[in-house]
């Protein structure tokens, strides 16, 4: 080759550089996440719920897209949002699969990384949570920078990028008797699930949980009419979700749907789908790099996370997942000495299928309190878990105490699009051993593969971590369920 020929191509080579280096960088949106705290995924009108009224997710849901198999990577508030901050699986994040512990600092989250870039940080609420975020030498909520809520925010920001999180304490419990009733919910009118008995008490303990979505769906307004006020609507990726499901029997601290399954909508109008849904198999974990790729940001290799900008984006065609892996490690400190009750589970568009490492545990926590379930204490009113447990010897009412309270079996299959509310277990059934043991060989080869402790003989951690609520470890009941159940004044689960 000719030295001119060289140094054409050479100069062509250098200005093709200078280009890339001068050319303008793609505007990077805001990011506002709206967090419910429990709520599950089909109590809302643009998930079909005829009776509960949320106008302001239906607004988004037609503005954006609709995820209909959105699961959160563990049924707890804590690890389900570490898993979301890292873009990990619980497993991998060491004491951040349980609740009220700490989120090790080796571990990068989305927001540390999207702030390094140069975007403001804040949330107000919980956040990351409950736990602590001093016993490991953080200096603040692993969320970010905390507010006292939006309008702050928006006032104090400089000018670049941001990412906030709205972090609702609703429609957590507890709630206040009869609030459904007084928020125009009749009881009648409410859709009792199959894996709760359908009385006049439970009733009124959704229509209550009813009043509590009806306001987060207002404060979800007042976020979006702050955010149009200030400008920043037409370059703001709005995300509407949950943590996990409800505070109901079988659902929170469940592997089941109505622990794990929640809503999520995500919209930007004119750069995002708009009006459609899919039901794509995501979890809550891979918000953390669809964020970092809002943020042009590189994704850490190590988050097991999958970018949700392919399914979302216009013009974008997405590869679809065969199946998620979900799990769950310690709870509520509600077994003697802290004892958790470790499950895994595989969910499919079809199965679901739950593997129990410890099945001579209670799930639902030690008797007589079954702390797993809220009212996790006793210490406040709670409908439908009283309910079932006042009449647990009942005919009518027995199935329903040994579907949300009774000790399981190691493995648990269920036909989802048969059995909708997950009442039959067909593990033991020799028609679906084939299926059963694929998806459990599926579901060992995913823990193998990321490293879960539980498959690849490393030391288990999660019974012993810390718990930070000094108060669940020596549990009192209020006098009326002390009365009522027989029960003592205090229990003792360090003896």
């Amino acid at each position: 080759m000719k030295i001119t020929t060289i140094r054409n191509v050479a100069a062509s080579l250098l200005l093709c550089l200078l280009a890339a280096a001068c050319a303008p960088k793609k505007k990077r949106p805001n990011i506002l996440m709206i967090m419910s705290d429990n709520q599950s995924w089909n109590h809302a009108g643009c998930y079909g719920d005829r009776t509960v009224r949320t106008p302001n997710m239906d607004l988004i849901a037609r503005q954006g897209v609709r995820f209909t198999n959105a699961f959160c990577s563990s049924p707890s508030c804590t690890p389900a949002r570490a898993a979301m901050l890292t873009g990990q699986d619980i497993w991998r994040i060491e004491e951040g699969a349980n609740l009220w512990g700490v989120l090790p600092t080796k571990f990068k989250l989305y927001t540390d990384l999207l702030e390094a870039s140069g975007y403001e940080l804040g949330f107000q609420g919980k956040g990351w949570g409950p736990g602590s975020f001093t016993a490991n030498k953080r200096s603040r909520n692993p969320a970010g920078n905390e507010f006292k809520n939006f309008g702050d925010f928006l006032h104090a920001r400089k000018g670049a990028p941001w990412c906030y999180w709205v972090s609702s304490h609703e429609p957590h419990r507890p709630y206040e008797v009869g609030s459904g009733e007084r928020a125009g919910i009749h009881a009648d009118s409410v859709q009792v699930p199959g894996y709760l008995p359908d009385c006049k008490d439970v009733r009124t303990d959704i229509a209550d949980y009813y009043a509590a979505v009806e306001t987060f769906d207002k404060e979800l307004g007042e976020i979006l009419q702050q955010l149009r006020a200030s400008g920043d609507l037409e370059n703001t990726v709005i995300i509407v979700c949950s943590d996990n499901g409800w505070q109901m029997p079988r659902g929170l601290a469940n592997l089941y749907d109505f622990g794990t399954r929640v809503p999520l909508i995500i919209s930007w109008p004119g750069k995002f789908r708009e009006n459609e849904t899919s039901d794509h198999l995501v979890t809550l974990n891979d918000l953390a790099p669809t964020f970092l790729e809002l943020g042009q940001v590189t994704v850490p290799a190590e988050m097991t996370g999958r970018s949700l900008l392919p399914v979302v984006t216009k013009g974008q065609t997405a590869t679809t997942r065969d199946y998620v892996v979900l799990g769950r490690e310690r709870h509520a400190f509600v077994r003697q000495h802290g004892l958790g009750y470790p499950g895994r589970a595989i969910r499919t568009p079809d199965y679901l299928y739950i593997r129990n490492y410890e099945p001579d545990r209670w799930p639902a926590g030690d008797p007589p309190l079954y702390g797993d379930i809220d009212p996790y204490m006793l210490h406040y009113p709670g409908l439908a878990k009283c309910y079932i447990m006042a009449h647990k010897d009942s005919a009518a009412i027995k199935p329903f105490f040994e579907l949300g309270f009774a000790k399981r079996p190691a493995e648990e299959l269920f036909d989802i699009k048969n059995d909708p509310d997950e009442l039959h277990n067909l593990a033991a059934d020799q028609h679906y051993a084939h299926l059963k043991d694929s998806l459990a060989a599926k579901m060992q080869a995913h823990l193998v593969a990321t490293g879960d402790p539980r498959v690849t003989g490393k030391q288990l951690i999660w019974d012993h971590t810390d718990y930070f609520s000094e108060i669940d470890k020596t549990p009192t009941p209020n006098a009326t369920y002390q009365k009522q159940f027989k029960l003592d004044s205090v229990y003792n689960y360090l003896k």
